[in-house]
């Protein structure tokens, strides 16, 4: 058997395939998720949940400003946005001036602001804070899965071919969708995740992929090591054929940005208009630990959000899916009120949550109070993240949720 297996896995090898950068036996190994028993997430008509972390803390009360509070100006007289520029959507709240995309969807109604999200006791280091948002857990103890890797775990199906969600432009899998039984593919470049047969000519190349699908069509003992791998084979292969025709084929009905995010939401946009089956996508945007000169680079990083989630909307509205797709943001914590010496912000709690689809919800809770901050000096929550999290497990993906999330929370007017 072992020599089957390494025959095998030499054949592919000579084959020349070659995808994102890994080596035959360790992408076959992650390539199983498309064979069988694969999770297949039935239930909500095919809706479609998009992730998109804001790594860093993004800093909550200059993205959604409180223009009216005399209070926003105080606390903040180096790093705060004069109101005359910021862009407003009520007569108490404005925009940040880089969010014009995103001012413009929250007036079409296919955008909404959670505000005052957050959870008791937060914690302010980044990688605690961020476990505790990607795991949905308080606990103090560590945790080895993700709310969405739960989720794929409870409700795996016996339909093979299926690739139930998918982490694209990141090097590793977020903690969100690690889970025990299930294997969550990661992409870092859609373009590079082909077929590669080698060098040489058109004539050669065909010859490659001739013999290439008959070392995989040769039949196996059933239930033995390779056969498995011949399936898994088999089934990456085909998604690396399917992924390289999306890639020839596709037409985007937006204009994108040329800025990293709005390339991975168009990789995202590519796969769900080419109905690749899959319903939960991961994707993120880092540098939001804003604790000095804070102006330029946070204003870049919003810039760059609002553009491409702008951007990733009215591509699927051009292509008639933007109903099937709900697009969400997170952060591991807000930033505290007050500024620091450096004209920057340190380290806070509470904070926003956008979520952008056609049936927007305007501002979904109170602005937290600046007056009424807790004894860091920082926001208060009243909208406990895990509410956010049900919401979209049991209205908008079908799953339920305190399955998941091990208790019921209060469910939200989002969606």
């Amino acid at each position: 058997m072992r020599t089957s297996r390494r025959t095998f896995i030499k054949n592919v090898s000579s084959a020349g395939v070659v995808s994102i950068g890994a080596s035959a036996p360790g992408f076959l190994d992650r390539a199983a998720l498309a064979g069988e028993g694969a999770p297949a997430l039935a239930g909500s008509e095919g809706k479609i949940l998009v992730l998109v972390q804001l790594a860093g803390g993004n800093d909550g009360l200059n993205t959604v400003i409180p223009v009216a509070d005399p209070e926003y100006g105080k606390l903040r007289p180096g790093v705060g946005i004069a109101s005359g520029a910021a862009l407003r959507i009520d007569d108490e709240h404005a925009l940040h001036p880089a969010m014009a995309g995103m001012k413009d969807m929250f007036d079409e109604g296919v955008l909404s602001i959670v505000q005052g999200v957050g959870y008791e006791n937060p914690n302010r280091s980044h990688f605690r804070s961020m476990d505790i948002w990607n795991s949905a857990r308080l606990s103090g103890e560590l945790t080895r899965d993700g709310w969405l890797g739960r989720a794929l775990d409870l409700h795996r199906g016996s339909s093979s071919g299926t690739t139930p969600a998918l982490a694209i432009g990141t090097g590793n899998l977020p903690l969100a969708l690690v889970a025990a039984k299930t294997q969550v593919p990661v992409i870092r470049d859609i373009d590079a995740f082909k077929l590669q047969p080698g060098v040489g000519d058109r004539v050669d190349r065909q010859e490659r992929r001739a013999a290439l699908d008959a070392h995989i069509a040769r039949a196996a003992p059933a239930g033995s090591e390779l056969e498995f791998l011949r399936s898994a084979a088999g089934n990456a292969f085909a998604t690396a054929k399917k992924l390289e025709s999306l890639t020839a084929t596709y037409k985007p009905a937006a204009d994108y940005p040329d800025r990293p995010l709005a390339a991975k939401l168009k990789s995202v946009a590519q796969l769900i208009t080419a109905d690749f089956g899959t319903r939960i996508f991961f994707v993120s945007l880092g540098g939001f630990d804003t604790h000095s000169q804070q102006e330029g680079s946070h204003r870049a990083l919003l810039d760059e959000l609002s553009g491409a989630i702008a951007a990733f909307h009215h591509d699927l509205a051009g292509h008639g899916l933007g109903e099937r797709v709900l697009l969400a943001t997170y952060s591991e914590f807000g930033r505290r009120a007050k500024e620091n010496g450096s004209l920057g912000t340190d380290h806070g709690t509470a904070s926003q949550m956008f979520l952008a689809g056609t049936a927007g919800k305007g501002l979904v809770g109170a602005h937290p109070s600046l007056t009424d901050l807790d004894e860091e000096g920082d926001l208060k929550h009243h909208t406990d993240f895990r509410s956010v999290y049900a919401t979209l497990l049991d209205k908008w993906l079908g799953f339920p949720s305190a399955e998941v999330l091990g208790e019921q929370f209060p469910l939200l007017e989002l969606v």
